[in-house]
């Protein structure tokens, strides 16, 4: 995955006029601050003391270092003391990794025997980062901000979360997304801008030949296969007779893994509409391949493929799960409406509650041969569902809280992965939201990402973040999209 990867960069504003002592200490503040903080078990990554930024040349130097070194997933500013903020607009022109203004202070407390004018001006972070927050209001750079004391864990937490979400920018704009075939005839919302994704997002969406694949598949090893079935006996429970059937979801899930992994992508999309050579629907494969950590979407869904990805990235290392999702039918008993998840093949075993069974059932779409799928039941927990969707010239990212909880039923003739739960701020309210803001019925659920993390990705990206929430009123979120609509219109103007 990625978090290893990736360090960001702690950059300190001040000036001159304070003379080298002064300096001098505030290096040694910050270091220490550093060093708090990396060791404060809070943070998924690792910060870097970089520099203390004293004119403009060092601003756009320590800019342009940020830019082109790929191991810097965003730079982390703070003004220790008062930094003149004309000093970093050169500097913040050029920025092109994410942005986080903290706004602390390096003692709590203010000293009352202590605190005489050199104090002061040692520690004007309250007036320093002011006027720092002036020029990139200015600028209308995205960025987050921060603000509370360095040493709080909740404080270290929302770095920690917004570190997450940066990291999905760096996937984002490098990710790569493998399609085989098109998308399912005659359906709107998974259709989109590419050009516009890879201009906006750096998504690369490009297409494969399925027969390519369906070669590939063929040529997988009954050596490969037989070390493959080693590993499913091991993870889950094989609850069919029919292991032909899963033999052949092994030579999938090879040979998918070998094109992506030869191509550099890290997310797939594919059709039942288009299985030229293939016997079976990749179900298994697909499954396996996203608790790997690759995204998958349904149906040549390719921007929900890749934001299963973006989500798994920024969920690295949590455990709650991310998967693949569907809206597929409801239960609309009074006063406790349920919505069930699921999809007919293709859910993520990382949400599962228990160990996933192998079973081969009849698909009933497609007209190919019964493909071996894994069937569990999702956790209960509290979770999202998000989903990008193309508005005609720009993107808007819609996220909605949800509680999963156990299912309600048994449902033993609907032999898929599923989850049961509730949309806040309940069913019949919640997708109604959903409808009026026009999302899909393809999602990515996720345990591990939070509605917040969403939100700092979307900011970074420069695209639109619809919030359903506890609290969402229809009303309002209707009177409130035009007006987005108009905003983000002239914006793009």
């Amino acid at each position: 995955m990625k978090l290893k990867d990736y360090r960001f960069w702690f950059v300190v504003g001040s000036q001159f006029l304070y003379g080298p002592e002064t300096l001098a200490q505030v290096e040694r503040d910050c270091r220490a601050m550093v060093e708090h903080l990396n060791q404060s078990g809070n943070l998924p990554c690792e910060i870097v003391y970089k520099d203390i930024i004293k004119t403009n040349d060092g601003a756009v130097k320590v800019i342009k270092e940020a830019n082109y070194d790929d191991s810097c997933a965003g730079i982390i500013t703070f003004c220790h003391t008062f930094s003149p903020s004309k000093l970093w607009i050169n500097g913040l022109g050029l920025l092109q990794k994410p942005w986080l203004h903290f706004h602390t202070q390096f003692h709590r407390t203010i000293p009352n025997e202590e605190i005489d004018m050199n104090y002061m001006n040692l520690h004007q972070s309250a007036h320093g980062d002011r006027e720092h927050g002036f020029i990139g209001a200015r600028m209308r750079i995205p960025r987050k901000v921060v603000a509370g004391y360095w040493q709080d864990e909740d404080i270290q937490q929302s770095i920690g979360s917004w570190m997450r979400a940066a990291t999905g920018v760096q996937e984002s704009r490098s990710l790569r997304v493998m399609r085989f075939g098109d998308n399912m005839r005659s359906v709107a919302v998974t259709e989109g801008d590419k050009v516009e994704a890879q201009i906006k997002l750096g998504w690369q969406v490009n297409t494969w030949p399925v027969g390519e694949l369906a070669e590939l598949i063929d040529a997988v090893t009954e050596a490969e296969v037989e070390a493959l079935l080693h590993e499913y006996e091991e993870k889950y429970t094989i609850a069919t007779d029919d292991l032909d059937a899963v033999r052949y979801q092994a030579r999938e899930e090879i040979a998918i893994k070998r094109m992506l992994d030869r191509e550099g992508c890290t997310a797939f999309s594919n059709t039942f509409e288009d299985l030229y050579g293939m016997l079976q629907l990749p179900g298994l494969a697909s499954q396996r391949l996203m608790e790997q950590g690759y995204g998958y979407g349904g149906e040549g869904d390719w921007k929900v493929a890749a934001m299963t990805r973006i989500l798994k990235v920024i969920g690295e290392g949590i455990g709650g799960g991310t998967a693949f999702m569907e809206d597929y039918t409801y239960d609309l008993t009074r006063g406790r409406e349920l919505s069930l998840g699921s999809h007919m093949l293709e859910v993520c075993p990382s949400i599962a509650l228990e160990k996933p069974r192998i079973e081969v059932h009849p698909l009933g779409i497609g007209g190919k041969e019964p493909p071996a799928r894994l069937v569990f039941e999702g956790r209960p927990g509290k979770a999202v569902v998000a989903c990008l969707i193309d508005m005609g010239g720009r993107f808007r990212l819609l996220v909605q809280d949800i509680e999963c909880i156990k299912p309600t039923q048994t449902m033993p003739n609907l032999p898929v992965a599923r989850v049961m739960w509730k949309p806040m701020p309940d069913l019949r309210t919640g997708a109604q939201c959903w409808i009026i803001a026009g999302g899909a019925h393809h999602t990515t659920l996720s345990y591990d990402v939070t509605a917040d993390q969403l939100r700092d990705f979307a900011r970074i990206m420069d695209i639109e973040f619809v919030h359903i929430t506890k609290n969402t009123v229809p009303e309002e979120l209707e009177e409130k999209l035009p007006l987005a609509d108009y905003v983000w219109r002239a914006k793009e103007k």
